[in-house]
């Protein structure tokens, strides 16, 4: 592995585990775009002035998809919905998990939740139902 995967892994890993703590959170430049680590610039304005901000503890899905013929990486995870959730200053990509896909759907209320890859036994962001 490169050094600068290993960079970008540990940025995610500490992120991974903050969340996993209950303490997910942004960062946020002072023009109050928001983005998710690891990030050293603000990916809209250029800003290198970035301030960790706490995460609302709930997220409202956007738009999801449900996966029947997954990749490899998921193939024992299938099928599966990714949804991509509003949380205040970023939206958040991950699979929703603890409800039946049949009733996952746009509005839905949810919370950051880590879980585990039934494929690769990766973490992976999840979002649970409130």
């Amino acid at each position: 592995m490169s050094d600068a995967a290993e960079i970008q892994d540990a940025g995610f890993d500490d992120w991974i585990d903050a969340a996993t703590a209950g303490e997910a959170y942004a960062l946020e430049c002072p023009n109050g775009h928001g983005s998710l680590p690891p990030r050293r610039v603000c990916p809209d304005c250029g800003s290198t002035e970035l301030e960790e901000v706490p995460l609302p503890e709930t997220g409202e899905i956007e738009t999801f998809t449900v996966t029947h013929v997954p990749t490899p990486a998921f193939a024992d995870d299938a099928p599966y919905a990714t949804a991509i959730a509003d949380f205040g200053p970023v939206r958040i990509t991950g699979q929703v998990v603890g409800i039946d896909l049949e009733r996952v759907e746009t509005g839905l209320e949810v919370e950051l939740e880590i879980t585990v890859s039934e494929t690769t036994g990766d973490r992976v962001i999840g979002f649970s139902p409130v």
